[in-house]
């Protein structure tokens, strides 16, 4: 290969985004200098931040720039190494984003070990994934046996390892989707208490159903109305860990909804927001954790693999629509043994 092919932001979305904003830009290949490594990218994540660092606002991360490529989680493996701890083969994780072939820092990359699970799993339950999940619910959820978690985008890839860690901790767990497929797939497959659909008319009498002692603990992926009608059943001294809001990610106006200081204020309650990279020196303890877990059984994962770079818009476009059941990934190469 001669030319490399990558995935720019073209311009900055309107509301929901499409098609149109984006652009593939072919480039030469790229020839790793002193402590580089030309990586050939086998699975690319897409996710819902991205669509927050696409608009020009000011937020924790710095927004993608136009014309620039798309930045994220890959997984790949190395061509050419000229870092002695990297060689030819090796499967390594990192940020080089939406692109084919990327030449990386190698400080910036983590080596995968392919007999210890699948390596898209570094991008999921045993990457940014399974550590948002753990964090989130363990640092600032800190559930105890026989409370009740809540947790919304249940069958998303982070909401479903919230309950399955939750339920390890001896918690009642009720997860929030969009889908009756979704639905049983929580309860039947991740042994979820309860599950129910948001779309349901009834759906608000349905979570009162599904929570008769209250909520003490809400992870919020979504934010809205969802959160909205959950908030209303917070228990005393409950905490609510903010993961994400994507159900106003692609709003054009503000969102006006109901002012919940009374509901913390009354309740004692304690709503965080967190960015995982904040726990940067614990991410060893944690994937140990999350290894031995999916090892025993403990923990499952499921991923939507979309096959082909061409649809790598596709594919993040669909995170909105509710297409993906788990891990969203786009399989950009075969892996090589």
């Amino acid at each position: 290969m001669s030319v490399n092919e990558q995935i720019i932001l073209a311009k900055r979305p309107q509301g929901m985004p499409n098609q149109a904003d984006f652009a593939f830009e072919e480039q030469p290949m790229p020839v790793p200098q002193a402590g580089e490594v030309l990586v050939r990218t086998v699975y690319l994540s897409v996710d819902p931040y991205m669509r927050g660092r696409m608009s020009d606002a000011k937020s924790y991360v710095k927004p993608y720039e136009v014309g620039e490529v798309i930045q994220g989680g890959a997984v790949g493996q190395v061509m050419e190494s000229t870092h002695p701890g990297f060689r030819e083969g090796d499967f390594v994780a990192g940020n080089w984003g939406w692109r084919r072939y990327a030449v990386v820092s190698s400080s910036t990359l983590r080596k995968i070990n392919p007999e210890l699970a699948p390596v898209s799993t570094a991008l999921g339950v045993l990457g940014m994934t399974g550590l948002t999940a753990y964090f989130g619910l363990l640092d600032i959820g800190q559930p105890q046996a026989g409370e009740t978690v809540v947790v919304s985008g249940a069958a998303g890839a982070v909401g479903m390892i919230v309950g399955q860690i939750a339920k390890i901790k001896g918690t009642r767990v009720v997860g929030i989707a969009g889908s009756d497929e979704k639905i049983r797939y929580l309860t039947e497959e991740l042994g979820f208490d309860a599950a129910l659909n948001y779309h349901s008319e009834t759906f608000e009498d349905e979570l009162r159903e599904a929570c008769p002692d209250g909520v003490d603990i809400y992870f919020d992926n979504v934010g809205g109305e969802v959160s909205d009608a959950v908030l209303r059943l917070i228990n005393k001294n409950a905490r609510i860990p903010i993961c994400g809001q994507i159900a106003l990610y692609n709003l054009e106006k503000p969102d006006t909804g109901p002012r919940i200081q009374s509901l913390l204020l009354t309740n004692t309650a304690l709503m965080k927001g967190f960015l995982v990279g904040d726990y940067q020196s614990r991410y060893n303890e944690a994937l140990h954790e999350l290894a031995e877990w999916l090892r025993d059984g403990k923990i499952k994962h499921a991923e939507n693999i979309i096959e082909g770079f061409e649809n790598t818009p596709e594919a993040f476009l669909g995170l909105f629509s509710g297409e993906n059941l788990g891990k969203q990934l786009v399989k950009v190469s075969e892996e090589q043994n």
